[in-house]
């Protein structure tokens, strides 16, 4: 029996439930259904292939792809928390460390460490790549609330200034990005999806 291949093939089986993590936003072929974070995950590292050129630095984008490959899988066990819930936010990060170390020590140790050595990374957001990492994640919610006129914002009465705080980070890992968010964000407060 192959240990290592057993413990790999547990954790692939593992990570079909990031299928069922439930996200705000809406996919836009289906207005009625929710994204799941491994939609997300798919979308966002195809964005990274798409929009490499936009990085504000240049960046290997083979470990852009990983990271965002790997960075909600936590959600399996910490659950998808809505970018514009301070309070829980708050909590999130101790939940998704403890949903780390339970997900990658599933792996064999040398595999398990390097993977959550790229998954912390990203977090850390300190990189070139963590930050385009970090850029796509947060424009891809707001391209698809656009979209989808609005969705998630009207929803949950999100606000231009929440908008623009939580996602002002998309400049750090590309400005050419950012400077599109906020064209987004303006043409939303415009079409009243975003309080002013």
């Amino acid at each position: 029996m192959n240990i290592r291949l057993e413990q790999q093939l547990a954790l692939i089986m593992e990570l079909d439930q990031l299928k069922s993590v439930l996200r705000r936003t809406r996919v836009l072929s289906d207005e009625m259904r929710l994204e799941n974070s491994a939609e997300h995950s798919w979308h966002v590292a195809l964005m990274a292939l798409l929009l490499e050129e936009h990085a504000n630095e240049p960046v290997d984008i083979s470990k852009v792809v990983k990271m965002l490959l790997l960075h909600d899988i936590v959600e399996i066990d910490a659950g998808d928390t809505f970018v514009y819930d301070t309070v829980a936010l708050q909590a999130q990060e101790e939940k998704e460390l403890a949903a780390a170390d339970r997900l990658f020590g599933m792996l064999p140790a040398d595999q398990g460490e390097a993977l959550k050595a790229v998954w912390l990374e990203f977090e850390q957001a300190e990189t070139a790549e963590a930050k385009f990492a970090k850029a796509l994640d947060r424009i891809i919610p707001m391209l698809m609330n656009y979209n989808n006129n609005g969705q998630s914002w009207l929803e949950h009465g999100v606000a231009k200034q929440q908008v623009v705080k939580v996602n002002q980070r998309i400049e750090q890992g590309s400005v050419i990005l950012w400077d599109k968010a906020m064209q987004v964000i303006d043409e939303a407060v415009a079409k009243g999806w975003l309080k002013p």
